[in-house]
């Protein structure tokens, strides 16, 4: 194939190239069609490279973290996926602040037990999230109150000329489940987040809390991407869905969570075609019933 060929002159590792690579390898739904190439980039170079290798040939890209928040389509992702796996972890006690830079790649949990071995506060409430930092602040990821804006000094990142910027947090536009990333193409390589000192019982006895409350609550122990749908500006949705009587329906292997009606599980073989179906016939009973129109949370990508 012709972006096989082109992509083989590039100076990235052949071992972080992937060509017809299933998605659902990488994607927390286990669902998910090829990537016609799938990249894993954990050098800014190599970013840098490939922004003006797409650039030059027209072609499409895609970019990923963890897969957390993601459906990809059956048919997969044309072009070239990216893979963000910049990883960072830098340290700094200023004053009252701990200052720490993050690679948009690392994932929240790894660096919430380490804030918690190193006595720092400011990430329980996130740590059970499984998505990367960059993920993370692109989405304004949040649970039990907190969300990333709540932490967030500034992000570097590129735009997909390859130039790099830095945002502070009030330029991030940052709203429910939303930021300026998710209305303007740059990759996120980079964040700043300001903390504080804690004590390291407190802050386990917290993580602890939260752990124990999604084992409960959630479906961790099915296939998802989180939470399907946001909720509304007047509504829980999760609770519409419960009282249209949605709880534990399915299409295919895709189903509305008995657990928690706001999540959408793969019991096993799910495709994307059913899970799109169950997120429409959840929508349209919703509406019929409440009058009411519900967004999803979830990123849906790839070839329709």
């Amino acid at each position: 194939m012709e972006i096989e060929s082109q992509i083989e002159n590039l100076k990235i590792a052949k071992e972080k190239i992937f060509y017809h690579e299933p998605m659902g390898k990488y994607t927390t739904f286990k669902i998910g069609g090829p990537a016609e190439c799938l990249i894993k980039i954990d050098k800014m170079e190599d970013l840098k490279e490939i922004l003006e290798f797409a650039k030059q040939k027209n072609i499409t890209m895609t970019v990923i973290g963890n897969g957390s928040n993601l459906l990809v389509s059956d048919q997969g992702i044309k072009g070239i996926t990216l893979m963000i796996k910049l990883r960072k972890i830098d340290i700094q006690e200023k004053k009252n602040i701990i200052q720490i830079t993050v690679g948009a790649g690392e994932k929240l949990g790894k660096l919430a037990q380490i804030c918690l071995q190193k006595e720092i506060t400011g990430l329980e409430e996130l740590a059970g999230i499984p998505g990367t930092i960059g993920g993370a602040v692109r989405m304004n990821a949040g649970a039990y109150g907190r969300e990333m804006k709540d932490i967030v000094k500034s992000v570097k990142c590129l735009n997909y000329e390859g130039s790099e910027k830095e945002f502070t947090n009030k330029e991030l536009q940052f709203d429910y489940r939303s930021s300026l990333f998710k209305k303007e193409k740059y990759i996120i390589t980079e964040v700043i987040l300001h903390l504080q000192k804690g004590k390291k019982q407190e802050i386990k006895a917290k993580m602890d809390e939260f752990a124990t409350y999604r084992r409960e609550k959630q479906p961790i122990e099915h296939p998802n991407a989180g939470s399907t749908f946001k909720r509304g500006n007047d509504f829980i949705t999760a609770k519409l869905i419960d009282e249209a009587g949605l709880k534990g329906y399915a299409i295919g292997d895709a189903e509305v969570s008995i657990k928690h009606s706001g999540f959408i599980i793969n019991k096993g073989k799910a495709t994307a075609k059913d899970v799109l179906a169950l997120i429409e016939y959840v929508k349209e009973k919703v509406y019929e019933k409440f009058e009411k129109q519900i967004e999803l949370e979830i990123e849906v990508v790839g070839e329709k």
